[in-house]
């Protein structure tokens, strides 16, 4: 019911904001492939394409009333046991008809505000490093305009995951980070216009969700 998951995502925008809180992290995307995932109560479906079209109509119902919705977790985290550790070895065919049908539909429908990256390996590269996937296919195929974000923990590498393009990793490092990006920029492993790029994806945005928030709080309050 396309309908209702609209109207559950104005919902949620509505207590979220009342809430202070401009993003919500969710929907969760991941295709049901077996009964001992720990999170398919966060699903929608084994099925990509349905998968896809209610998960657009939830991103709809909480970006139409002023909220972020971060779609997750991208991609093939399909399961929690090592999901920190574990590589999803998948073909070409695969990978695009059944674990990445459901991403492309919303991020091309509903463009999300936020795009969670995932903490798995995907045919040996971990999400967040895997250029091909945030970059190649989600920016540069799909035409995708947010910030993608790290799942929490999922930054192994910050100036790899930069690279691919990863523009935030979560939670806050406390500076760890910061003094590895520094260094690797002295080094040259990275560049300025690529920090530059990550700063603006996620500066972009949080302008975008903040005056939004504050629009949709007025109109809440009264």
């Amino acid at each position: 019911n396309v309908n209702a998951l609209e109207e559950m995502g104005k919902a949620l925008a509505l207590e979220a904001h009342s809430e202070d809180v401009n993003l919500i992290l969710g929907p969760g995307l991941n295709i049901k492939r077996s009964p001992l995932c720990g999170r398919n109560f966060e699903y929608y479906s084994e099925d990509p394409y349905l998968t896809g079209k209610l998960a657009s109509a939830f991103v709809n119902g909480i970006q139409e009333s002023g909220a972020g919705a971060c779609v997750k977790h991208f991609a093939c985290n399909n399961q929690e046991k090592r999901r920190q550790v574990s590589s999803s070895i998948i073909d070409e065919r695969t990978l695009h008809e059944i674990y990445l049908r459901a991403f492309e539909i919303v991020v091309k429908n509903s463009k999300p505000a936020a795009v969670m990256a995932s903490y798995n390996k995907i045919n040996g590269v971990y999400a967040c490093q895997n250029k091909m996937l945030l970059t190649e296919l989600l920016r540069k195929k799909w035409g995708y305009k947010g910030f993608v974000v790290s799942d929490w923990g999922a930054c192994i590498n910050p100036s790899k995951c930069l690279k691919a393009g990863l523009d935030l990793a979560m939670p806050d490092s406390h500076g760890y980070f910061s003094k590895q990006l520094t260094k690797a920029l002295e080094d040259g492993e990275i560049t300025e216009k690529e920090l530059d790029n990550a700063n603006k994806n996620v500066l972009t945005a949080a302008k975008k969700l903040n005056e939004s928030h504050i629009d949709l709080k007025v109109d809440y309050i009264q």
